[in-house]
């Protein structure tokens, strides 16, 4: 029988299928890895994109650089050397530089966990600090984009000369693309900010792989407008996390660019539906927890039969990752229950994690592989099974001579996309 595996954690889980199955790789596209990334990160802030000119702020007496915490595995001991080398040359201090760790609605996280983002050398020789969306004396008020979302801003950020943001380009479940003003846009603002902005992702076109109509995205682009982020410093990242292109400049521009080259590593099409679906969200840290590992189960869903099997692969080492989400969800008996109470009640962060999976347990037959205590599993309304072989042996049972398997190794960034309408 085949051999496989999936990222679980920072190991991998392997299995093993029946010969006999029609078994299909939804895997991201191999594009060579950058030779020489430091050289690469160099020359793109050396040619900036759009309007951007590092020149410009060449009397900048303060920078903000806004980061992605933990749960993001942008490559910052890569991306962050040049950049910093960059602005000394411009004669800027490194006491004007403060780096702020975009935790978004996540809990800021403690100093002693700074080591995990940022390389131990430079948080000897530079501030850094965590965003807290939920400390009202943190953020200012700067505006409200057309869709309504009152921008609220971590005020360091907003009174910095100049601003900039890094991360990654990859699909996003609602947002279609992280990347470009994300990481301060979503990053660095008021729990308030990030909610309206979310409550979008029930819009149709708030998808994976969108962005130009995409009500989420071009919200969030306004809010980093009237943030006023000059600069985004990006990477493309491939599944074993090496950087296959960088971009630099205007975050607009850099987002048009990198784009194209995140959907040319991560989109995958499917000519038919599969009857199961077996799905890692991609191991650490995209499977830290559940509010992130279910990225990936959004993802798998639009391409399985309805009543089909997906097998979810996510270790989930710090459980529900919202509390809200985990006390919301733990008052309901089924995933209908969850549905038809969200669609009531006004949008929240944290009860949207609920509904996204209720909306996809609905559609599909949910396994999950996991180290979450059977407990909390229950609590979460997850259908937690011992192994990926068990999971494998209820997932295979009685399936049709031609079923369709699919195995998707980093679901949480793979957008497959259904080429047919066929069923």
């Amino acid at each position: 029988m085949p051999e496989f595996q999936v990222p679980y954690g920072k190991t991998f889980l392997p299995f093993t299928l029946p010969d006999s199955l029609h078994i299909e790789y939804l895997n991201p596209t191999p594009i060579p890895p950058l030779a020489d990334p430091a050289r690469a990160i160099a020359d793109a802030l050396d040619h900036p994109l759009g309007d951007f000119r590092f020149e410009d702020f060449a009397r900048a007496q303060s920078v903000a650089i806004a980061i992605n915490d933990k749960t993001r595995p942008v490559p910052l001991h890569l991306l962050l050397p040049p950049l910093l080398q960059k602005l000394a040359r411009l004669g800027i201090p490194d006491a004007a530089i403060t780096l702020i760790i975009g935790v978004g609605t996540h809990a800021p996280m403690p100093r002693e966990e700074f080591g995990a983002v940022v390389p131990a050398e430079i948080l000897a020789r530079y501030r850094v600090i965590s965003h807290d969306c939920d400390d009202a004396s943190l953020n200012v008020y700067l505006g409200t984009t057309r869709r309504g979302t009152r921008v609220l801003c971590h005020r360091e950020y907003a009174n910095a000369d100049l601003r900039i943001a890094i991360g990654d380009i990859e699909p996003h479940q609602f947002m279609g693309f992280s990347g470009g003003v994300k990481s301060a846009a979503v990053g660095v603002t008021a729990r308030e900010t990030i909610a309206h902005n979310h409550a979008l992702m029930m819009e149709p076109n708030a998808y994976q792989g969108r962005y130009d109509d995409n009500p989420a995205r071009q919200d969030c682009e306004e809010i980093g407008k009237i943030i006023g982020v000059h600069c985004a410093l990006n990477s493309v990242i491939d599944e074993h996390k090496r950087i296959v292109g960088v971009f630099a400049g205007n975050p607009v521009a850099v987002m048009r660019a990198g784009v194209p080259l995140a959907l040319d590593v991560y989109r995958v099409n499917v000519t038919a539906p599969f009857d199961v679906m077996i799905v890692s969200a991609g191991g650490h840290p995209k499977d830290i927890n559940v509010y992130q590992a279910q990225k990936a189960v959004g993802h798998a869903t639009p391409v399985m039969k309805r009543g089909g099997t997906i097998v979810w692969v996510a270790a989930c080492p710090e459980g529900a990752g919202s509390k809200v989400y985990e006390e919301y969800v733990s008052q309901f008996s089924s995933h209908e229950e969850v549905l038809e109470h969200f669609k009531r009640a006004p949008f929240a962060l944290g009860k949207h994690k609920a509904w996204q999976i209720a909306r996809d347990a609905t559609q599909v037959r949910l396994l999950m592989v996991t180290d979450l205590s059977p407990e909390l599993a229950r609590k979460l309304l997850l259908p937690r099974v011992e192994s990926l072989d068990a999971a494998l042996e209820i997932a295979l049972r009685d399936l049709p001579r031609d079923a369709r398997v699919g195995i998707m190794p980093v679901g949480n960034v793979t957008v497959p996309v259904l080429t047919t309408t066929d069923n």
